[in-house]
Order: structure tokens, then C-alpha cells, then sequence
């Protein structure tokens, strides 16, 4: 079965690159192959891509830079594949705004997999409707936020996590639960992670206006939309 999706897959290795395409194609995915960091983001503002499977060591521009660029303009998601299991940089990578993390080496059918499951993620986010709450508006069609007309420039993970407490306010919910309305695939992520993206999206509602007591930490067990 064939679909409209397309999976740009930014790898420097030929070979690899070349291995993940005919999975992809098998899979019923359009793909297409770039192997330089630098040419990126004009790809992605040019075209209409789905999911960006993305190499962190490449030359030139690496996974990192090329994910801070595209963050900047689109919420596409993204994936990256890398040899690099250092926590900071698995930390990084997901502040920044990356959907997931696979590491080398890999079967190429769990990539496949892991690139169902976010979009599948993604699309059910995309259909519910959007929310309101304490001036906060998050409109799920276009994966943005704002607080009284002033814009929240949030990660997709920051939005999900937005959305998540704003459901239920004064609701306390753990880590683990936060995290996995955010990751549907029962992926294993520390507190810390957790942690970094509430501190984040903490200091972006502050930036746009919004009151800095909104989200409460409650010790020893999660947060909670006040």
C-alpha cells in the first residue's frame, strides 16, 4: 500500500542511506535522500515533507544545528539516528525539539517503525480540537500556542506537554504519565529529561506574558496546570 507521506532521509553514508530508502519504499513511503546538513532547511521550506530521519554526525552542519535550524520555522517531526549514546547529547537532542532517538546500529524495520508510530502520534494530536485555558490558546492544526495574542515559540514535545496539562488543570500528574502522552511508544526517558522540558516551556510562557505560577512542581511526584 502506497501513501502520501514523504520521509527525508539526511545521512552522509550512501550505503546506509540507500538501505533505509528501500525499506521506506517497501513500506509505502516517498522518500527522498540529502546528505549534507547544509541544504536542509531550504529543502524543507521548498517541499512538503512528513517526517525527517535525521543523522546527528554529519559534516559540515551535524544533526543538531541542521535540528535547531529547522525548529525555527516548521514542526516537522524528527528523528535522529546516530552512533552518539551519550546521555547529554540523547538530552540535547530532545530539547531541541526532535520527536525520537534511534541508535546505530539499527533494523531497519524498527526505524520503520518508530516513523509509524510518531506520525501516527502526531496525526491523532493534529485531530483533536483545540484548547483553551487561563488565556493560553493552543490551536492543534497548526501545532502553535499563544497567551493573550502573544506567541509561544514551542517545540512540538513542549506543545504536546502544554496540552496534556492544560486538559486537566489542577490535575497532578508524574513524569511518567507526562511522558508518555508525549512518547506513545513506551519509550524510557529520565526524570531529568522530563525536568528539562518543563523548565523550558516554563520560561517561554514567562517570556510571552503568562503568570510564572501556572505550572507547579509538586516534590517527589510530577506537575501540575495551577
Amino acid at each position: 500500500m502506497t501513501t502520501s507521506q514523504t520521509v527525508l532521509i539526511v545521512e552522509d553514508e550512501p550505503k546506509i542511506a540507500a538501505i533505509l530508502r528501500d525499506y521506506f519504499v517497501e513500506a509505502g513511503y516517498q522518500t527522498h535522500w540529502l546528505e549534507s546538513g547544509a541544504t536542509v532547511a531550504d529543502w524543507v521550506r521548498a517541499h512538503e515533507v512528513d517526517m525527517v530521519l535525521l543523522d546527528l554526525m554529519l559534516p559540515g552542519m551535524d544533526g543538531l544545528a541542521v535540528c535547531k535550524a529547522l525548529r525555527e520555522f516548521s514542526a516537522v517531526p524528527i528523528i535522529f539516528v546516530t552512533a552518539r549514546v551519550e546521555e547529554i547529547d540523547r538530552l540535547l537532542g530532545l530539547e531541541l525539539g526532535a520527536d525520537d532517538y534511534i541508535c546505530k546500529p539499527f533494523s531497519p524495520r524498527e526505524v520503520v517503525a518508530r516513523v509509524k508510530a510518531v506520525l501516527r502520534r502526531v496525526s491523532l494530536i493534529q485531530q483533536e480540537p483545540g484548547t483553551d485555558y487561563r488565556g493560553l490558546r493552543l490551536d492543534d492544526e497548526r501545532f502553535e500556542a499563544s497567551f493573550n495574542g502573544a506567541t509561544l515559540d514551542l517545540t512540538p514535545v513542549e506543545f504536546r506537554l502544554l496540552k496534556r496539562l492544560c486538559e486537566q488543570p489542577g490535575r497532578v500528574f508524574s513524569r511518567a504519565q507526562l511522558m508518555s502522552t508525549i512518547y506513545l511508544d513506551g519509550r524510557v526517558v529520565s526524570d531529568r529529561t522530563v525536568d528539562s522540558h518543563v523548565k523550558n516551556l516554563r520560561h517561554k510562557m514567562t517570556d510571552a506574558g503568562c503568570p510564572d505560577d501556572m505550572i507547579h512542581s509538586i516534590y517527589g511526584v510530577g506537575y501540575k496546570m495551577e
